[in-house]
């Protein structure tokens, strides 16, 4: 049998192979190595004994990553037809006026999201920045990012999960990068409160510490049943907000319907749109 290394494509055998991970690193123990995994699909980081995982074949791999990007396609499509409509609509009722959306700082942890998420952004036509930065630096540089590019949206995610999964959903340490993400949040609302500004935050993964997320400052966040959450939910919040009128507030129920397991998944004290018609 193959053995397992860093940047292999697998599934935890022990778990039916429910979720598709890619091998981060691999740590030697004194009872055996263990691999520490991120999904290919979903924002959870786990870990897993090296003995309990299959590396996936390539017929395998690509199945599940060709209808994914089968989805961001479909929907790209979708929306690009939404705006286009909204702005002939807007150009009818406001003859030479200009649609202004609002501009996103995306900060993620994970590579090969960061430019998913790119390429996402830009076949939408929105105005973002996205940087792949691990979660653990993402407090120590939001400040400085945020006052480079003064975003009107912060995206502040990557991969987390519980350690031990179904209890001490108090315990900041038994998430695995829920406290890099509230201390980003914190760190954005000290840059707010300097700066006189009103940032629109979303934070957090898979299963992240939702309750202390909001209570940091953020304006969306995820988990509030501790479950997975796609790749596109943050994106989509993003979306949505830099999309909508100033004048409009958006609630987690004007998102819902567009995430994958809805208020379950991700929930907040919404906002005001960032979309400027000048």
């Amino acid at each position: 049998m193959k053995k397992v290394k860093k940047g292999d494509i697998v599934a935890r055998k022990s778990h039916e192979k429910d979720i598709i991970f890619y091998v981060k690193r691999i740590i030697k123990t004194s009872s055996g190595e263990i691999a520490i995994l991120t999904g290919l699909l979903e924002r959870i980081e786990a870990d897993s004994k090296i003995e309990d995982l299959e590396i996936l074949d390539k017929k395998n791999r690509n199945y599940y990553l060709k209808r994914q990007e089968e989805k961001i396609k479909e929907r790209i499509e979708n929306k690009k037809q939404d705006y286009e409509i909204g702005i002939i609509e807007s150009q009818e009722k406001r003859i030479s006026n200009k649609i202004v959306t609002g501009k996103i700082l995306h900060l993620d942890g994970d590579k090969r999201y960061s430019q998913k998420s790119y390429n996402y952004y830009k076949k939408l036509g929105l105005n973002a920045i996205v940087k792949n930065i691990p979660e653990y630096r993402q407090p120590k540089v939001v400040y400085q990012l945020l006052k480079i590019y003064n975003p009107d949206i912060l995206i502040i995610t990557g991969h987390d999960g519980m350690i031990k999964k179904g209890t001490n959903y108090n315990d900041i340490y038994n998430y695995r990068n829920s406290r890099h993400f509230i201390n980003t949040v914190k760190e954005a609302r000290r840059y707010d409160l300097e700066n006189n500004k009103k940032t629109v935050i979303f934070a957090g993964a898979c299963q992240s510490y939702f309750e202390a997320l909001i209570l940091a400052g953020a304006n969306f966040a995820s988990s509030p049943a501790r479950i997975l959450i796609d790749f596109l939910d943050p994106l989509i919040v993003a979306e949505k907000v830099a999309t909508t009128e100033k004048y409009r507030y958006i609630t987690i129920d004007d998102i819902t319907k567009e995430l994958r397991e809805g208020k379950r998944g991700v929930d907040g004290i919404g906002a005001n749109g960032k979309m400027t018609i000048l």
